[in-house]
C-alpha cells in the first residue's frame, strides 16, 4: 500500500472494529485511521491490543464532537470523548486527532469560536504534552450537528488561536474561492488531507463517491497540496448510500487504487 495513503474507519460505518481489522488483513491495508467511537466500544486496552496485533499504521484517529457550544453542561463529555482519543493516538503513534468543532446552538460564528477555544483549550494541552497534534476538521454546511466551520479558510483561521492543525476535506473545500492560495499560505497547518469525490446534483450529506467517480476536479487539488509542499497522509474518506451498496469488500480497494493513481498523477511516489 503506498505510504502516503490511508483508508479511514468511517469508510465502513457500518462495521464493527472486528470486522475492520479482519477486512484490512485479507484486502493489504495497512495504513488505517481509527475512530474512536469503534474503540470506544471494547475496552480501550483490549481495542489497542488489537490494532497492535494487527501491525497496522495508524495516520490519525477521528473524534466527532457531539456537544453543543451554548450548552457547556455538554462540554466535559465532548472533552473525555477527545482526550480518549487523544490517549488513542499517543497509543498508536498516531500523529493527530481529528477533530469537528461541534455544533453551534443559538450562537452566532464569532461566539461559537470564542466557545470552542474554551472547549478545546484543556485538550490542546494535553495533546502537546503527548505527542499528538489536534486537526480539526470543516464540514459540509448541512453538517451543523457536528460543527459551524465550514470552510478550510476559516477552520485555518480557528485552528490558529489553539496553534491546533486542520483536516482539509476535500470534499468540502474543493469549489472555495482562492483555495490554491489558501493551501500555499498555510500548508505548515495541513496535519491531514481527506479525499472523496462528489457526484454534481447530489442532495444529500453524506453521499461521496470513489476519487474519479465524481466531479471535484480532485487532480488540481491535490496538485496545489504537494506542489505547496505538504508532505503528510492523503486519508481515502468514503461514506455514504452509493459506498454502502457497493460493498466495502469492492469500493475501499478501488478508492485506495484510484488514489495512487491521483498521487501518481501529481509526482508522489512511494
Amino acid at each position: 500500500m503506498h505510504p502516503r495513503i490511508s483508508v479511514s474507519a468511517i469508510c465502513t460505518r457500518n462495521w464493527t472494529l472486528d470486522e475492520d481489522l479482519a477486512f484490512y488483513a485479507g484486502a493489504g491495508i495497512t495504513n488505517v485511521g481509527l475512530s474512536w467511537a469503534k474503540l470506544d466500544a471494547h475496552s480501550v486496552a483490549d481495542a489497542f491490543a488489537r490494532v497492535s496485533d494487527a501491525g497496522l499504521r495508524v495516520t490519525n484517529v477521528l473524534a466527532l464532537a457531539g456537544h453543543v457550544l451554548d450548552d457547556p453542561a455538554s462540554w466535559p463529555a465532548a472533552r473525555g470523548r477527545i482526550d480518549g482519543a487523544i490517549e488513542a493516538a499517543a497509543a498508536t503513534s498516531a500523529p493527530c486527532v481529528v477533530v469537528t468543532s461541534g455544533r453551534p446552538g443559538a450562537l452566532a460564528w464569532d461566539a461559537a469560536a470564542d466557545a470552542f477555544t474554551a472547549v478545546m483549550e484543556p485538550c490542546a494541552t494535553l495533546a502537546r504534552a503527548s505527542g499528538v497534534r489536534l486537526a480539526l476538521e470543516h464540514t459540509n454546511s448541512l453538517r451543523v450537528d457536528l460543527s459551524f466551520v465550514h470552510t478550510l479558510r476559516d477552520a485555518l483561521d480557528l485552528a490558529s488561536r489553539l496553534d491546533m492543525g486542520v483536516c482539509m476535506e476535500c470534499n468540502t473545500c474543493w469549489m472555495e474561492r482562492g483555495v490554491e492560495r489558501t493551501i500555499a499560505e498555510n500548508v505548515d497547518r495541513l496535519a491531514l488531507v481527506q479525499v472523496s469525490d462528489f457526484v454534481v446534483g447530489t442532495f444529500a450529506t453524506p453521499d461521496r463517491v470513489i476519487p474519479g467517480d465524481g466531479d471535484i476536479p480532485l487532480e488540481r487539488l491535490l496538485r496545489a497540496v504537494v506542489d505547496a509542499g505538504y508532505a503528510g497522509v492523503f486519508d481515502l474518506e468514503v461514506i455514504g448510500p452509493r459506498i454502502d451498496a457497493e460493498g466495502y469488500e469492492v469500493a475501499i480497494p478501488r478508492g485506495v487504487a484510484a488514489t495512487e493513481r491521483l498521487l501518481e498523477a501529481v509526482g508522489v511516489t512511494a
